[in-house]
């Protein structure tokens, strides 16, 4: 196995990028989406069984042009079956470049997503909260500030532009999402489907695995071989979820 393997289409100055954001990383996630033209084959080929997938409800937050979003700043509300969270995050970081305090705070993690042909490293402060208090905020009976704690508003006053409130944000969304963890058989890691479903019928399908730090190029050359293995198509341009969602929103405000 090799780095390029791990990272196919990344030029060599880009591959060393990645290797030193990883190194300084709490955790790697791959992902990649799958073309909507392979959807179908592609769960059939993995044996996902969709009754068992989680029922998710996705907000986001942000002006109407996006200047969150333009400055890297993403918040997000979710509603989901076991309970609801909040995540404030910031992409993209340098992992030696954040202070230790705000690492060694509950709730904050650094994250490189890595996909075929690009990657970012994130930082992101992620609270839990009971079930019900996201719909309550959806239908006015509470502020949006209220769904984020005193560290994620200190995380957002430190990275939002100057001037934007989170009382004062538009919120974009809903966004139903399935999601399914599942062990493939044959393969001897978990695997997580994610479909996001947007109003207009349009889908992206994502699947992804977790890696720690220290195995992640070993994780990504096994788990594209078992992908490729099973007929997975590989090659078709990738999509990011959050920026397809925010821009679908940001379009239909405008």
């Amino acid at each position: 196995m090799n780095d390029t393997e791990f990272a196919p289409r990344l030029v060599p100055e880009q591959l060393e990028e990645l290797m030193s954001l990883i190194q300084d990383s709490d955790s790697v996630e791959l992902k990649l989406t799958v073309p909507d033209e392979n959807q179908r084959s592609a769960v059939q080929a993995l044996q996902m069984d969709p009754l068992q997938a989680e029922i998710r409800q996705v907000f986001f937050f942000d002006t109407p042009d996006l200047q969150l979003n333009q400055h890297g700043v993403i918040v997000r509300a979710r509603r989901t079956t076991q309970g609801d969270d909040s995540v404030v995050k910031l992409r993209p970081v340098v992992p030696s470049e954040i202070s230790a305090d705000l690492r060694s705070l509950k709730g904050f993690g650094v994250e490189v997503d890595a996909m075929p042909g690009g990657f970012v490293c994130s930082g992101r402060m992620r609270a839990k909260m009971r079930a019900g208090k996201v719909k309550e905020a959806m239908a006015g009976a509470r502020s949006v500030k209220s769904l984020f704690d005193k560290k994620q508003r200190a995380f957002f006053a430190d990275c939002a532009p100057a001037g934007i409130s989170l009382d004062e944000l538009t919120i974009l969304g809903p966004i139903l999402v399935m999601k399914l963890k599942f062990p493939p058989r044959g393969f001897d890691r978990l695997l997580v489907a994610e479909l996001w479903l947007y109003p207009d019928g349009s889908r992206i399908l994502e699947l992804s695995t977790k890696a720690a730090t220290t195995d992640a190029v070993e994780v990504a050359v096994r788990t594209r071989q078992f992908l490729q293995e099973r007929g997975v198509d590989l090659t078709g341009e990738q999509q990011t979820k959050t920026k397809t969602a925010l821009e679908f929103f940001s379009s239909e405000l405008r």
